[in-house]
């Protein structure tokens, strides 16, 4: 094992992991596998050619690609920020996100080539745009334009608090805020964890499997971990649950980030039952919570450990963790936690005015530590509605600390529904419906209620091959939870949409029940 702690930017972690490693994997793509060795000197070559176009700000949009992480350490090493734009949004959406970031360079995957086409008008009129895996019959072509740099090692001149990746938020209203991280929010955590800690110290023969997208801090947040470790990441196009189970076999996957949405999706795909998971150790999960009875169908079907992630975009992931040892199958209490902060992460709640909530009172959620986010790009205003002077930033979600600092998630505090004067969180809703028999998926939101104000609806999908009957839900819940939390309607959909994250867009849920409503509240 080696000192992190001698290592301060991604760049000399590229290099490193070259000396230490230089003929093992570092990413395995359709085929094509990239040695340590190789992966270092291709950056080279990207960060001497971004130095001599004198490239700032670097941008890619597309699907995931092991050419994207060469571009990522290329500009990080170069002393660019790097950016990756969300391959789901419209065309418009994109643009908008590029000309707020304002890169010099912007590569282009082949399956954006016409969606940035035709809002090419709406870009920077200097924009270079490079193709990457080709595609389009004017622009460079990446590797090309990479062999064709010099490939001596480039002089990494970069420091530890420089800000070097900027990830753009899900963006629930507006513009989505582009999330400035340094290296050392990428590395600081690293340098606080414990040697035995599941989640962050891997074997030399450990195997990652990196399928969340490219652009969120699940995707290229999990690759770092990969990387840190210089373990090979086996990386997908997009999530596919059934070319996932064949990875997971053929390549000897031992570790792996799925959101719970799309851990259901493996486990209850026809060939999961006969799949050789005898290589898996650890999947963590997180971004949703994790209703009990899928944990339980995982557990017996892989038979690994799992690992509990709480975090933000803006906290650079993970900054609590439910470990393996404190995951229990009874539905204890703690289950309902997503743990407790993660090393060198700190977390107090809070009310409306910043002042620490005593245990067990539910406020805003506040984290401080060396995974929190530089800031906003370009936002003053709204880097200082988050981050206080002390460096605490207020995380938009609603929770409550037990005795022992275990963590309590609600929701989301836009999301609270308040019903008659009670506060309703939607999680815990969701997770009591999740466990019904017939139902597949769920999402809780409040409507408007001439009575109550709002009212709590919930929207749910069936099982394959199962039929769901509302009465029937509404009767479960009721079981379940106190009457004022049930809902009071229930609507069957075919599918609950969702961002590439695997997160539910409760707004678009809303949308119809609010459209015209002079308030989004009651």
């Amino acid at each position: 094992m080696f000192d992190i702690g001698t290592l301060s930017t991604v760049g000399a972690l590229a290099r490193e992991n070259a000396r230490r490693a230089p003929a093992r994997a570092c990413n395995i793509f359709e085929g094509r596998v990239t040695t340590f060795a190789a992966f270092d000197g291709f950056c080279d070559r990207v960060a001497n050619a971004i130095a001599d176009e004198g490239a700032e700000r670097v941008a890619y949009v597309g699907k995931n690609c092991d050419l994207a992480f060469e571009i990522f350490v290329g500009s990080a090493r170069a002393g660019a920020l790097f950016a990756p734009v969300n391959w789901r949004l419209a065309p418009p959406e994109i643009a908008a996100i590029v000309v707020n970031f304002d890169p010099q360079i912007l590569f282009v995957g082949p399956e954006l080539v016409d969606a940035v086409t035709r809002v090419r008008g709406q870009l920077p009129a200097g924009l270079t745009l490079i193709a990457v895996e080709g595609g389009h019959p004017e622009w460079p072509d990446y590797a090309a334009w990479r062999d064709a740099a010099r490939g001596e090692p480039y002089p990494e001149q970069c420091r530890p608090e420089d800000p070097v990746l900027v990830l753009y938020t899900s963006g629930t209203t507006g513009l989505p805020k582009g999330a400035l991280i340094s290296h050392d929010n990428l590395f600081g955590q690293r340098r606080h964890t414990p040697p035995n800690l599941a989640y962050d110290h891997w074997r030399d023969d450990d195997v990652s499997l990196m399928s969340m997208p490219f652009a969120h801090i699940a995707g290229i947040g999990w690759w770092m971990l990969g990387f840190l470790n210089a373990c090979p990441n086996v990386i997908t196009r997009e999530f596919d649950p059934g070319a996932i189970l064949q990875i997971i076999a053929r390549e000897g996957v031992s570790k792996l980030f799925l959101v719970p949405a799309a851990l259901q999706f493996v486990v209850r795909h026809p060939a999961a039952a006969g799949t050789d998971f005898s290589r898996v150790n650890l999947i963590c999960y997180g971004a949703a919570p994790m209703p009990l009875a899928l944990l339980r169908e995982s557990i017996a079907l892989i038979g690994c450990e799992f690992l509990q992630c709480y975090g933000l975009t803006e906290t650079t992931g993970t900054i609590a963790m439910l470990l393996p040892e404190e995951h229990t199958l009874e539905g204890a209490p703690r289950m309902r936690s997503a743990g407790r902060a993660a090393p060198g992460s700190e977390i107090r709640i809070v009310d409306a005015a910043g002042a620490p909530l005593p245990v067990g009172e539910i406020g805003e959620i506040a984290i401080r530590g060396t995974a929190v986010m530089v800031g906003y790009h370009a936002n003053p205003e709204a880097t200082a509605d988050v981050l206080d002077r002390d460096g605490w930033f207020r995380s938009g979600d609603a929770g409550y600390l037990d005795e022992e600092g275990f963590l309590y998630i609600h929701d989301r505090i836009k999301d609270m529904i308040i019903t008659g004067g009670e506060n309703v969180y939607p999680a815990e809703v969701e997770n009591a419906i999740f466990g019904h028999p017939d139902v597949n998926e769920v999402a809780v939101i409040g409507v408007p209620d001439e009575t109550w104000g709002e009212a709590v609806k919930a929207i749910v999908s069936a099982r394959p091959g199962h039929k769901v009957d509302a009465a029937n839900v509404l009767a479960w819940t009721r079981e379940r939870l106190a009457a004022f939390k049930c809902p009071k309607t229930v609507e069957v959909v075919d599918m609950l949409p969702r961002n590439a994250a695997g997160k539910v867009l409760k707004r678009e849920l809303r949308r119809p029940f609010w459209s015209g409503q002079n308030r989004q509240v009651h």
